[in-house]
């Protein structure tokens, strides 16, 4: 079947013919091609056309496609065990490792999503302080969990949705809303409110796009949680393992009470975690009154393909080094044609992950920043990219992900492609 033809088959069965908005391709003028192959940096669609791959499965791929040691994990756990919903030496392993080799982790707890990992921490955060509201960012994105969804990013701004229907009030009363990159918005909030849980934050944001944390701000976030007995949580489920091995917080050097993580850990398999202080941890359930469970947490497939990964990652810090030239190379090439075609664009960029904005700011600093981009200059553009072999985020307000397979020459035919776009 023609990728067309599927797509429009699937509509009969799952609304928009996805499972997840973003790949209906809706605010650019071309339907999803299917995917059928990944290997290495490349994609393939079931009308055989090959592309490289900028999107990594939304960030987890960061080795590659079917990497061979994350395959045979996989297959030589499978042939033991599928699931069983008990405890498995495997998920101790994963969680000892983590523990172990990242910072500001004495204790973790395994999940199946990057949303089961941010809304349990924020639960645990309440349990622990006693208190009931948080703070989180307009534009950041933590997730399809009733209490985030207010001024959250990418695809409720991709679709120009303010919330979600189906949450209700009172799910969202005690979520106060603060600037990204603005710490005076976060310390008028603290001082009308005494009640303060949690403060939830991307280091590295990337759900308006990929923007930075300044250094200074996020600072200021920590300082603020120590003076009002707040937990800082860094939802680290983009930047984990990505930006650095150990996340965004080891290169700001600040300490988060909690971190939660997703993507990368799973080895492209579905999976979350959140992790943090042990006497903070020792208040979930069956130690404490904090009561969090699931069924699937900790399968066996999914910590084998985490274990592989994180081990092949913390063993190869060249790996990282090559990301950081490639991203390099790759922001210099883009932002040098801009300059030479005066393209309105800021390059956003945190080691291999980046967002090219399409805006005549000369800075994209936060959401009220982002929301000015040229939405239709970047429907233009992804189609043009993706014609010229080049798979990216179908939104202007996802991040683009390099992974450790990539090479100068995928670089250079990125830059290439980007040449011949004309606005």
């Amino acid at each position: 079947m023609k990728n067309d033809d599927i797509f429009e088959e699937s509509k009969k069965y799952m609304p928009g013919g996805v499972n997840s908005p973003v790949r209906a391709f809706k605010d650019v003028s071309l339907n999803p091609p299917i995917i059928k192959k990944g290997q290495g940096t490349y994609i393939y669609d079931e009308e055989g056309n090959k592309y490289i791959d900028f999107v990594c499965s939304w960030g987890p791929m960061i080795l590659g496609h079917c990497d061979e040691d994350v395959v045979n994990a996989i297959k030589h756990t499978s042939e033991n065990s599928i699931s069983f919903g008990a405890t498995t030496k495997i998920e101790f392993e994963l969680a000892k490792y983590i523990c172990k080799t990242v910072d500001n982790v004495d204790m973790i707890r395994m999940v199946n999503s990057g949303t089961e990992a941010t809304m349990s921490a924020i639960k645990l955060a309440r349990g622990y302080t006693g208190k009931n509201k948080i703070i989180k960012f307009a534009g950041g994105y933590h997730g399809h969990f009733d209490g985030f969804l207010v001024d959250a990013g990418s695809g409720l701004m991709t679709e120009g949705i303010p919330g979600s229907a189906g949450v209700p009030e009172d799910s969202i009363k005690n979520t106060l809303i603060a600037e990204y990159n603005n710490i005076s918005s976060v310390e008028n909030i603290f001082k009308k409110y005494n009640d303060i849980a949690a403060v939830i934050v991307e280091p590295v944001a990337g759900n308006m796009g990929v923007i930075p944390g300044d250094k200074s701000f996020l600072m200021g976030l920590r300082e603020l949680c120590d003076k009002y007995g707040t937990l800082l949580i860094f939802d680290e489920v983009m930047s984990g393992f990505r930006v650095a091995y150990k996340g965004a917080q080891s290169i700001y050097g600040i300490k988060p009470d909690l971190t939660t993580f997703a993507k990368i850990m799973g080895g492209g398999l579905p999976c979350g975690a959140y992790g943090g202080r042990r006497e903070i941890m020792e208040k979930l359930s069956p130690m404490g009154p904090v009561y969090q469970a699931g069924t699937m947490s900790g399968n066996p497939i999914v910590m084998a393909a985490g274990l592989a990964t994180l081990k092949k990652l913390h063993d190869n810090p060249e790996y990282y080094v090559h990301l950081e030239k490639l991203g390099s190379k790759l922001q210099n090439g883009i932002e040098t044609i801009a300059k030479k075609k005066d393209i309105p664009v800021v390059f956003n960029r945190c080691g291999a992950m980046f967002t090219l904005f399409f805006n005549k700011n000369k800075e994209v600093k936060n959401y009220e920043d982002a929301k000015k981009c040229d939405t239709a200059l970047f429907a233009r553009y992804f189609e043009h990219m993706i014609k010229s072999g080049i798979y990216i985020a179908p939104s202007q307000f996802e991040a683009v992900f390099l992974n450790v397979k990539q090479t100068d020459e995928d670089i250079d035919k990125f830059i290439q492609a980007f040449n011949s776009f004309e606005i």
